[in-house]
């Protein structure tokens, strides 16, 4: 590694379970594990140090650039939908310096005023309403990011694991109302009314919209 690349800012992603000593341990350690092992598996070609689980309830990892970052936040919310699993996750997204060589086999062993900066936010979030810290270089790009993600958490919180994660899951991978409507055996009323009073059409907006700002 060059002394141009140790003087790099990356993306420093970390992120912890929400009240996670309120849980079934052993289940949400390994409903976590699985997790972040998907994401890893998926976006491989996009990470510089894998997610890495740190304390138990937390990652931490290096990214290539902003839209990969945003890409794996966006997808690791999704599977927790699709999963049905019962917990949230509150994100820091850090963009900073690592002064030692990044590990690309896990993410450890790395010192760096990025990694340190992070740590300090996520812990300051545990104190916030909100769960997204977004802190980048690009002014305008950071408080586009910082907005959107505050309407998208005000739409996905508001959906409950036991009786509404089925069906928001189905509008993710199927779009149409009318097929998710075949696939679970409602009316196509039923779905539309349902499409409505969830958000979709809000939730696909705000993510797009998320897509697009974080593209380089």
């Amino acid at each position: 590694m060059t002394q141009n690349q140790l003087c790099m800012k990356y993306y420093i992603l970390m992120a912890d379970i929400i009240a996670s000593s309120e849980k079934n341990q052993i289940e949400l350690m390994n409903n976590f594990k699985e997790l972040v092992s998907e994401i890893n598996k998926t976006f491989k070609d996009e990470i510089l140090s894998p997610l890495t689980i740190t304390l138990g309830d937390e990652f931490q990892c290096v990214l290539k650039d902003l839209k990969s970052s945003t890409d794996i936040i966006l997808q690791l919310e999704e599977n927790i939908i699709h999963k049905k699993l019962n917990f949230k996750l509150r994100y820091v997204l850090n963009q900073g310096s690592i002064e030692t060589p990044i590990n690309e086999l896990i993410a450890y062993e790395m010192l760096g005023t990025g990694l340190t900066d992070a740590r300090y936010k996520l812990n300051l979030l545990k104190a916030e309403k909100h769960r997204f810290i977004i802190s980048i270089d690009n002014n305008f790009k950071n408080d586009l990011l910082k907005d959107a993600f505050i309407v998208f958490e005000n739409i996905i919180d508001k959906w409950s694991m036991v009786n509404e994660f089925e069906i928001v899951s189905n509008f993710i991978k199927f779009k149409d109302y009318k097929m998710v409507s075949k696939i679970m055996g409602k009316t196509r009323s039923q779905l539309w009314k349902r499409e409505k009073t969830l958000n979709i059409e809000s939730y696909n907006s705000i993510k797009n919209i998320i897509i697009l700002i974080s593209k380089s």
